[in-house]
């Protein structure tokens, strides 16, 4: 079991090792799996892959005796999150997530828990669990808890990858909120809500089922055959509390976006209006001298009021007081 004998494992095996009861590290190849399962040698395998071919697939179902079903699910990468016991082995769906050039990209990440073994299969946009695995190795107690550990770093690991997607969406939000009480109309605010909005909700989709994924693996009917001793569930509770969290927070930013919106819409809908008021009024008082000069206009001989020579000064003074009436008024009623 050295590097050597791991190199010749296929460009999707990540990784393929053996931790020893001590909780050292030993690359093997993948034809040596069930070798080692079979044996009396303290320790669990973890195998990690990202987006195997066929063929690997159908020497790990051997090599693991990995239910046909499973595999398939495994092979095909439109999953729900879910988990579901095949025999003595549990098998695990959940969506990962990612933030790539400023967008969120999704992926899944389908693992299988044995009582000597753990596999990962990630698929899509999905960050190395090289992280989680570095961390075991430091952590030897945990590491010698078996599988069931380290399929707890992998759930943690997803979560604590949600955590940053949200934050980055709640100060988006902070930064329009100036924008957002505009009362011009400004169509890339709207906009932008909109994908807030959109990309939380696709947010929620991905994080919502896992807290079902992780309450079963916690109830002891799911964990057969002790796959999940009651050592992992207290680390599995920590990464459904976090869940909780993330899409309590997911719940009340899609709320804020929804209320952002309307906010930003009402204002600039009350704007339009006062708009709409000032030149209403501006429009009653161009139209008050010009109902007077059309009347004036018309082509009649007898209009004895024309015949005075102080008749044009009145008219003047006559219409300068309605449209001064008028503008008081107006001004009272603040439409102007």
């Amino acid at each position: 079991m050295d590097n050597a004998a791991a190199a010749t494992n296929p460009a999707c095996v990540i990784n393929c090792v053996w931790y020893d009861g001590e909780g050292r590290r030993h690359d093997l190849p993948l034809e040596r799996l069930s070798d080692m399962l079979d044996s009396d040698a303290p320790g669990f395998a973890w195998v990690g892959l990202y987006e195997p071919s066929e063929a690997v697939l159908e020497l790990l179902q051997e090599e693991l005796g990995l239910h046909p079903l499973a595999v398939e699910d495994a092979r095909n990468a439109h999953q729900r999150p879910k988990v579901e016991a095949y025999g003595d082995t549990l098998f695990l769906a959940v969506h990962t997530a990612e933030m790539v050039e400023g967008e969120i990209r999704y992926g899944e990440t389908h693992a299988f828990l044995g009582a000597r073994f753990l596999l990962t299969v990630r698929h899509d946009a999905s960050l190395s669990y090289a992280q989680a695995r570095a961390r075991l190795e430091r952590e030897l107690e945990l590491l010698r808890l078996g599988p069931a550990l380290a399929l707890y770093a992998v759930l943690d690991f997803i979560v604590d990858n949600y955590a940053p997607i949200v934050d980055e969406h709640r100060q988006t939000l902070q930064r329009l909120e100036r924008d957002i009480f505009s009362d011009t109309y400004r169509r890339a605010i709207v906009v932008r809500l909109y994908d807030l909005k959109r990309d939380l909700t696709y947010m929620r989709v991905a994080v919502s089922p896992l807290q079902d994924v992780l309450a079963q693996l916690m109830r002891s009917q799911v964990a057969q055959g002790q796959l999940v001793r009651e050592e992992a569930r207290v680390y599995l509770r920590d990464v459904h509390d976090h869940v909780l969290r993330i899409n309590d927070t997911i719940d009340t930013l899609r709320d804020m976006l929804g209320t952002a919106l309307s906010v930003n819409l009402s204002l600039v809908t009350v704007a339009q209006g006062e708009t709409v008021k000032r030149l209403g009024a501006w429009a009653a008082l161009l139209a008050a001298p010009t109902l007077v000069t059309s009347w004036y206009g018309m082509n009649f001989v007898h209009m004895p009021e024309l015949q005075p020579k102080i008749a044009y000064p009145l008219l003047i003074g006559a219409v300068a007081g309605i449209c001064l009436g008028l503008y008081v008024l107006f001004k009272r009623a603040r439409w102007l």
